[in-house]
């Protein structure tokens, strides 16, 4: 996502994403995780904007919002006994 981007901006992207594309952040996750494995941020972004036919602003901010929650994912450690 362009540094310009507040996160008042994103979160107004990400409101739109539904009534713009028609899917909800659900679905686009889902494209992203049955797509190609890209690394790059970047790449992923254009790859979503080329195959599905949205703007790249779009396309970021999902990219975007995936790997924040991502990220936000805390994995299941098992409990050490004391």
């Amino acid at each position: 996502m362009s540094p310009a981007h507040s996160p008042e901006i994103h979160a107004r992207l990400l409101a739109r994403i539904p009534v713009v594309t028609g899917q909800d952040l659900h679905e686009w996750f889902d494209h992203l995780e049955s797509g190609p494995a890209l690394s790059r941020c970047s790449e992923r972004s254009t790859w979503l904007a080329d195959e599905h036919g949205i703007s790249n602003g779009y396309a970021q901010a999902i990219v975007h919002e995936y790997d924040r929650r991502r990220r936000n994912r805390s994995p299941l450690v098992p409990r050490q006994r004391a």
